[in-house]
């Protein structure tokens, strides 16, 4: 198993360090892509939630999220973004390839529009409540262990 993490401009340095923690946890991660607005991991605030893992998962900063996607493209690895879009599939449906990229987006726009139509496929987390979604760390977390159960 070999995941990519990209960060689509998350704005909160303490949902980056918790994502680098929760990948540090599922294993498997390969690489984070930080990307636009995201933090890099020199940000104090980072290390809040990352405890380290910054030490343990490698990352990059990219200029842009699409830069990213076509680094990853030119690899050949499945680009899979986690949002709800009309055609995403529930995410315990889904056979996940051996290789994959998973695209997590800003808190409150989501995943660009732009990278939406570069991904290979759309995946979302069912809500049972109220609210439309949870927070992207959180998100982060439940893929990861369902990527990495199989």
């Amino acid at each position: 198993m070999e995941i990519h993490i990209v960060l689509d401009n998350i704005r909160s340095a303490f949902n980056v360090g918790s994502i680098f923690r929760s990948a540090d946890g599922a294993g498997s991660v390969i690489k984070i892509y930080l990307c636009g607005m995201t933090t890099d991991i020199d940000n104090p605030k980072l290390d809040k939630t990352a405890l380290g893992a910054t030490e343990m998962i490698p990352s990059e900063h990219y200029d842009s999220t699409m830069e990213a996607i076509e680094e990853l493209r030119e690899k050949g690895i499945p680009i899979y973004s986690i949002e709800l879009t009309d055609d995403a599939i529930d995410f315990q449906k889904v056979k996940y390839p051996e290789k994959i990229a998973i695209v997590l987006g800003h808190e409150k726009r989501g995943v660009s529009d732009e990278i939406l139509h570069k991904v290979d496929k759309s995946i979302y987390i069912p809500m049972r409540g109220r609210k439309e979604s949870l927070n992207v760390a959180n998100c982060a977390s439940i893929i990861l262990y369902e990527i990495t159960r199989e």
